[in-house]
């Protein structure tokens, strides 16, 4: 074997999952049940059709507070008792948002599944959001969101989601210091009300499970009374056309530029996702990226350059990042818009198209070795409104790839001309760099 050429890496074999069993109650719940038995442990996933996209536009945050106060009591339990029983069960139970989703997470030790469920059943149905509870989560999100626009990598991912979406919902996945304020008890209730329901919901239990008919009937004795209902369908999908446009937010004394460059891209489901994953990958999804290796290692302009490829149920966000010092910002931007331009005009070597597809296949397994990683990622396809399959067919569809597919792919959705820019920063010393740019739009930081 040569010495100064590293080994060929064999493909991985295909991932197989375990086999899965799929349900659906009389109520509309989804259901998905996957045993192993590698643990005596159970993981759950109860997740709702209920993200950002939904919150009312004067109450950003709403799904947000709704999961963040899920466990802070129901009916028949105080946010005291809740928390002494899951640690009774030698488990976990904690509730998040996303632009998406809300997904009630939980596991135990497996002797205890109908405890898990009861407890899982009781907060999606019954959380009562007492008012001390209400009122300290406004103070803590008011500081914990002081301290993040303090931070001018916060405040250009807000900036780049609102350029990109608006005015889709998608614009808005953070709260706002004033949305915060107007958090009230009624506004949670309703919230969940109109959201939580059994029939915009998928129901994951993996692991040691009992029998499929004594899960099954744990199941319905705890979820098959609750009744179905009316739910909202999604925003309509209407997203304004990738085009250029720059944006600086002026943040006075800042010592760096934070750079994002993107456009919206696309969802799993759609067939130039995969070229466009494995594209990232190339441009700047590892260490060894054209990215990290031009502006980082031979440029030295960053210390970290990167892309990035954000599928949401109804759209996706394409985006590249990187944080310069103020004098360097046109050189920066000029070189990281080139190794944009160059991966659609000049595709790539067999040797990246092998790696990133070896790359993407050998993380996405690892992922799903542990119980909590692939409860995870069955909730996130049901959610998407894609089959459980799509997990054991990503690493085929990574390797089929082609080269002129990816090009085309890069092409198309990394394209500079058609990419929005938005930079955090001095305006005093990055807004002359950035008119070569084209025009500029400057706002304050708020």
């Amino acid at each position: 074997m040569h010495r100064t050429r590293p080994p060929r890496t064999s493909e991985l074999p295909s991932y197989k999952l375990p086999p899965v069993f799929e349900t659906t109650l009389a109520n509309g719940l989804e259901v998905v049940l996957v045993e192993d038995r590698r643990l005596p442990m159970v993981t759950a996933r109860l997740g709702f059709q209920a993200g950002s996209k939904f919150d009312p536009s004067r109450l950003a945050g709403l799904s947000e507070s709704t999961a963040a106060l899920l466990t802070e009591g129901t009916q028949t339990r105080t946010a005291r008792r809740i928390a002494q029983e899951v640690a009774a069960i030698g488990g976990a139970l904690k509730a998040d948002s996303s632009p998406d989703a809300l997904v009630l997470g939980a596991s135990a030790l497996a002797d205890h599944l109908p405890r898990l469920l009861d407890l899982a059943s009781d907060v999606a149905r019954h959380a009562v959001f007492p008012q001390r509870e209400v009122t300290l989560r406004q103070q803590n999100r008011k500081q914990e969101l002081l301290a993040q626009r303090s931070q001018a990598e916060f405040l250009a991912a807000e900036k780049f989601v609102e350029v990109l979406f608006s005015p889709h919902p998608y614009c808005r996945q953070e709260p706002t210091l004033e949305s915060i304020d107007r958090l009230s008890r009624a506004g949670l209730v309703w919230f969940r009300n109109r959201h939580v329901a059994p029939n915009s919901a998928v129901l994951v239990l993996l692991g040691a499970l009992p029998p499929r008919r004594e899960t099954l009937e744990l199941i319905r004795a705890r979820f098959g009374e609750w009744k179905r209902r009316a739910v909202p369908l999604s925003p309509p999908t209407r997203f304004p056309r990738p085009r250029r446009s720059i944006v600086l937010v002026n943040r006075r004394d800042s010592v760096q530029a934070d750079i994002r460059v993107g456009r919206l891209a696309v969802t799993r489901a759609h067939p130039d996702y995969f070229p466009l994953l494995i594209a990232n990958t190339i441009l700047g999804g590892s260490a060894s990226s054209r990215l990290f290796t031009n502006i980082r290692e031979k440029q030295g302009f960053a210390y970290d350059a990167h892309s990035a490829l954000v599928p949401l149920r109804d759209s996706g966000l394409a985006s590249v990042v990187t944080q310069v010092r103020h004098e360097v910002l046109a050189p920066a931007l000029e070189a990281l818009l080139a190794e944009m331009d160059r991966l659609g005009r000049g595709g790539v070597t067999p040797q990246e198209l092998a790696t990133a597809k070896n790359y993407l296949s050998g993380v996405f397994v690892i992922r799903l070795e542990t119980q909590d990683g692939l409860a995870g990622q069955l909730a996130a396809v049901k959610l998407m409104g894609l089959p459980v399959s799509y997990l054991e067919r990503y690493t085929a569809r990574v390797r089929a790839v082609e080269a002129a597919r990816l090009q085309a792919a890069a092409g198309k959705y990394f394209h500079p001309d058609r990419a929005a820019i938005v930079v955090v920063g001095d305006a005093e010393k990055l807004a002359p760099q950035l008119q070569k740019f084209g025009a500029v739009r400057i706002e304050e930081a708020s």
